[in-house]
């Protein structure tokens, strides 16, 4: 069967599987647990597709492999995959919304469009497959800005880490924690800097692709765009749950780049972490 065609079926499988999970465990996170692991699947048929010869291929699903593994460590360590791991902002907008709708929600959107858009962000390895040629500087640069982004991401999410396991023990102590939000480290420079360091390597995984085929005018440039609207959309949706439990927030929004690492805005600085 031709990688395209496989690749289709996992789609289908996906959908189906995560969609019946989602009615009969009434959770509705199943797409978040298999975000890190079907699009390494994705990649790796096109470059098992295309044989030991495509090196750009191999090379890309190494570099998805990498960000797979790191990202499915860091959903499994916050309980991701345990029972009850329901990503908070669909409880949320659950409550809030009527029942039907919220099923043709959970149909069209958290299911549909999120695991066609997992297929979408790896469609530059079926570029790739189409115009294998010889690894050059190029993609030595691009897997070095991979790379670059994957150890962004990585120091972004242990800082978050950190600092929830910190406001954890404070309020085992039986104390309020004194900073409510992460302000500090790369937080102190960009307020998402894991969702900057996320998109970054999907769009240097597009580049791939245009090296191979020589031109960035790539049809596949499809899949990151709607990354960055999904992670806009997502960006406005949880900030406006934490101006809701942390009105301090909005001092932050104001001072701190929402996505793109920069320097803080002048103003009043708020509480530290230690």
């Amino acid at each position: 069967m031709a990688p395209l065609h496989v690749v289709f079926w996992i789609l289908v499988g996906s959908c189906v599987v995560t969609w019946i999970l989602s009615l009969v465990t009434r959770e509705y996170s199943w797409v978040d647990r298999i975000w890190s692991i079907v699009p390494v699947a994705y990649v790796w048929v096109f470059a098992v597709g295309a044989g030991s010869a495509n090196g750009r291929l191999i090379l890309m699903a190494v570099l998805v492999t990498l960000w797979g593994a790191r990202l499915t460590f860091n959903f499994a360590r916050k309980g991701g995959y345990a029972r009850g791991g329901e990503d908070y902002r669909w409880a949320y907008l659950r409550e809030r919304m009527p029942r039907p709708l919220f099923h043709v929600f959970n149909l069209l959107f958290i299911v549909c469009y999120q695991n066609v858009l997992l297929l979408l962000i790896s469609l530059p390895a079926y570029t790739a497959a189409q115009h294998p040629s010889a690894l050059n500087a190029l993609d030595g640069v691009l897997a070095a800005a991979f790379l670059a982004a994957l150890v962004g991401e990585t120091v972004a999410d242990q800082q978050q880490w950190n600092f929830q396991q910190w406001k954890k023990a404070e309020r085992a102590a039986g104390r309020e924690p004194s900073v409510r939000f992460r302000q500090t480290g790369l937080f102190r420079y960009s307020r998402h800097p894991n969702f900057f360091f996320e998109q970054s390597q999907w769009w240097l995984l597009f580049f791939f692709g245009c090296v191979a085929a020589g031109s960035l005018w790539q049809w596949t440039v499809i899949g990151p765009a709607l990354l960055i609207a999904l992670f806009l959309g997502s960006t406005r949706f949880t900030e406006q749950i934490s101006i809701e439990r942390y009105p301090e927030y909005a001092e932050y929004q104001r001072r701190v780049s929402a996505l793109i690492p920069w320097f803080r805005r002048p103003g009043e600085d708020l509480a530290q972490l230690r």
